[in-house]
Formats: structure tokens, sequence, C-alpha cells
């Protein structure tokens, strides 16, 4: 079976960990500035250059780095435009239908993505502080990436490498498809709560 892992210590080398972090701060930065670019699957493929818990971790704070660096370079640009008080309404009115309308939903939206552009949510939203929400922000990201960084450690200490890779090639695509689930499934049950208002 292809190893991604040695595939990429083959291509790179093996004094190239630096590299593999700045692509993962590159991914989350993007992910968190501009458009979804899907950064549990980069975080994991990005793992299995150096499965250990030291890289793990190290990957861990460029994902962090990148998420306040990227959520907060998209709020000072809203801030500084002008935005019609339509796009405000519109903004406070989806957040009102979600799970829980302060800064908790940057959380919440770790397990099911509703806000895009998280950054220009918070400049939008008045009641929102930005403080409070890059809390909420780095929280989330410890949360789900050490988890997901944890398990790949799980199960490439106790599988074979080839197995290893398999069995997180699988959790990350679940957790994905959980993610997608629940966020089409909450803005399904918005809509109906929408149309008996």
């Amino acid at each position: 079976m292809f190893n991604i892992g040695d595939w990429m210590y083959d291509v790179l080398g093996p004094d190239s960990a630096i590299l593999v972090i700045l692509f993962i701060f590159l991914i989350f930065f993007l992910d968190a500035l501009v458009f979804p670019t899907l950064p549990e699957l980069f975080f994991i493929i990005g793992f299995m250059y150096d499965p250990s818990l030291l890289f793990g971790l190290q990957l861990l704070l460029a994902a962090v780095a990148a998420e306040i660096a990227g959520i907060t370079l998209l709020y000072y640009v809203v801030e500084h435009i002008r935005v019609p008080e339509r796009i405000k309404k519109i903004a406070d009115r989806y957040v009102g239908f979600l799970i829980c309308s302060d800064e908790r939903m940057l959380l919440v939206n770790r397990i099911a993505p509703m806000i895009p552009f998280a950054g220009a949510f918070i400049s939008l939203i008045d009641s929102w502080k930005l403080s409070r929400s890059l809390f909420y922000v780095v929280l989330g990201c410890l949360l789900k990436y050490g988890i997901i960084m944890m398990m790949s450690n799980f199960f490439f200490e106790y599988f074979s490498g080839g197995d290893a890779q398999t069995y997180t090639i699988i959790f990350i695509i679940a957790v994905i498809a959980i993610s997608m689930a629940a966020a089409f499934l909450r803005k399904k049950k918005g809509g109906l709560a929408n149309e008996n208002n």
C-alpha cells in the first residue's frame, strides 16, 4: 500500500519538518481567511510526515497561530470597510437561528461548520467581541485537532504503518462526514423553524 508519510519523507527529506509546519500554517490561514480547505485532511497528512507527539504539537501550534492570524486579518479588513446595514442585519438573522447566537457558536462551528469567514461575522455582529471569539476559536482548534492528533498517534503506535495510515484516513473522513452532516441537519432544522415563524 502507498504510504503517504514515507513518500513525503522521501520527497522532502529528513530535514523538512519546517516546510510541513509552514504548509499546515498556510492551509489553516487560507481556511480562516478566504475559503474552506479541508484542514483536517491536510493536518493529518502533515502529521504522517512524522507521527510523533512532539511534531504533532508543533503542527497544532501552527494551526492555532494560523487560525488567529487569518480570523484577525479578516476581522480588521471588514472593520475598515463600509458594510451596508442590510448585510449586518442578514448576518444577525443568520446567527440568530443557530444553536447559540453568541461567540460560543465558534466552538460549535468546529463540529458543525455553520459560520464561514468567521472573522467577518465577528466584525458584523455587534454583540460579539474579538477577544472572546478568539478564545473559542483557539479552544475549538486545540480540542478538535488535539483529538485528531491523539487518535492518529494511537493508530501509529499500535498498528503497522500501512494499517495506521488507513485507519487514520478513515477516521478523518468520518470526522469530515459527521461535520458536514451536522451542518446540513442544523441548516435544515433552521430552515424549517423559519418556515414555521
